[in-house]
């Protein structure tokens, strides 16, 4: 578990960015964060999962994080530095780890990620996959200005996009958050106390040897490096926010229908080509995200078992709503999808496809995976969509359920389940919940 791990923080950064906050007068993760230093703030939420060894890593004012937290008896860790008489990247002081590690695995943090993560969780997985690097990967509101992760098969991460790419292609909202456990067998590779690029010098030829694997969760994470973002986690931490995400406590979602919920009804879509999102959408999901409720779409997607597109068109078209969606700083947690379709029948249908399964709609299979992977309350949760058949399957499911007024507009006829709330868009039904959750 990940309290026998030891945890190292990278804060020797100038941090430009944040000169107007720092005034170049202390570095950039000893700014106060409602009363603490991130530093403080990062040491403790990793402390409370039994972490007790620390190493920072310090540079530019160094000596201001080494006058504050001393040795770390203070906060009862045994807190030790590593100091880089010259900036040497994201991974060259990692060289001076290795006579320090006290274990096999240690915690990689950067020192301008605030999270409220549950660890035990990370390290599960970590362990599980049996790799030498997990990533902590997450979706967030701003991804056309974030490295993403290039994902494969089984969590494998095959390579990063870096945000300086030109990104002419839909693309995944899966987003390195700069928190990493790693296998100390990582450090072999490096030789000398030189500069060095964490992702590219160090993680990319494991990517290519398939050691790398990403840890995905919807959990607290933020690149709190800019002002308006550091700004955003202060108001964030005095809301609970930070602590409401953590995967220890129940969840509340918001489960949606895709097809005339999220996007316009044009009948099924085997291209992107006819993917357009409803006007109001981006707007809502953002609304219920900053109100901290996960966001996952669940959708029947028939059009592969008809032999219309495949799974990777799909999977194409999903992008294209994440990248839709981040453009007006929104994202969806996770997206499940049903490929199945029961009559057979159809010219050019694929039969591995035409089963009864367990995940299509009304049937439960896709919420009970996505409720067990991220600990959802679904007596707190909501589904919501444009048909019968997604109330039934939110009735059946426990949720709440809100039927909008756009695509079949609950014209279906399918079941006769009535809906707890009508609303006329998802922009309204965003409100409805969050209003509803207030009281």
């Amino acid at each position: 578990m990940i309290q026998d791990y030891t945890a190292v923080i990278q804060a020797g950064g100038r941090g430009t960015r944040m000169e107007g906050l720092t005034g170049n007068k202390i570095p950039k993760p000893m700014l106060l964060l409602n009363g603490k230093p991130m530093l403080e703030w990062q040491i403790e939420n990793i402390k409370k999962y039994g972490v007790s060894q620390f190493i920072i890593i310090i540079g530019y004012l160094g000596d201001k994080i080494k006058e504050y937290f001393g040795d770390g008896s203070r906060l009862g860790i045994n807190l030790r530095y590593i100091e880089e008489k010259e900036p040497l990247g994201s991974a060259g002081a990692l060289f001076f780890l290795k006579p320090m590690l006290c274990t096999d695995d240690f915690l990689l943090v950067f020192g301008d990620v605030m999270f409220d993560v549950d660890l035990d969780r990370m390290a599960r997985f970590y362990e599980n996959h049996k790799g030498e690097a997990a990533l902590l990967a997450h979706p967030n509101a701003h991804p056309y200005d974030s490295d993403l992760l290039i994902m494969g098969s089984e969590d494998r991460v095959e390579g990063i996009d870096s945000k300086h790419n030109k990104r002419d292609y839909w693309y995944e909202n899966c987003v390195n958050a700069g928190i990493y456990m790693l296998s100390a067998s990582i450090l072999k590779a490096i030789s000398q106390a030189h500069r060095l690029d964490l992702e590219q010098d160090v993680l990319l030829p494991l990517m290519n040897q398939g050691k790398v694997y990403a840890y995905r969760t919807p959990e607290y994470v933020k690149d709190a490096g800019t002002p308006e973002r550091f700004y955003k986690a202060c108001e964030e931490q005095r809301n609970g926010v930070w602590e409401r995400k953590n995967l220890s406590a129940k969840q509340a979602c918001v489960f949606l229908d895709r097809d005339g919920t999220v996007n316009k009804y044009q009948g099924l879509i085997s291209s992107e080509d006819r993917f357009e999102l409803e006007e109001s959408a981006a707007k809502a999901i953002r609304r219920l995200n900053e109100a901290g409720f996960l966001v996952i779409v669940v959708t029947n997607q028939p059009v592969i078992a008809r032999g219309m597109c495949g799974i990777h068109d799909v999977e194409r078209i999903h992008r294209k709503m994440q990248v839709l969606l981040g453009e007006s700083g929104a994202y969806v947690d996770d997206i499940a999808f049903c490929p199945h379709h029961p009559d057979k029948g159809y010219p050019e249908e694929n039969p591995d496809y035409k089963i009864v399964c367990r995940c299509r709609k009304p049937a439960t299979g896709m919420i009970d995976d996505m409720a067990e992977a991220y600990h959802i309350d679904l007596s707190r949760s909501y589904m919501v969509g444009d048909t019968t058949v997604d109330i039934e399957t939110g009735r059946r499911a426990g949720l709440h359920t809100v039927l909008v007024l756009t695509g079949q507009a609950g014209k279906d006829g399918k079941y006769d389940a009535v809906p707890e709330m009508t609303a006329d868009d998802l922009g309204d039904a965003a409100d409805r919940i969050i209003e509803n959750r207030k009281r």
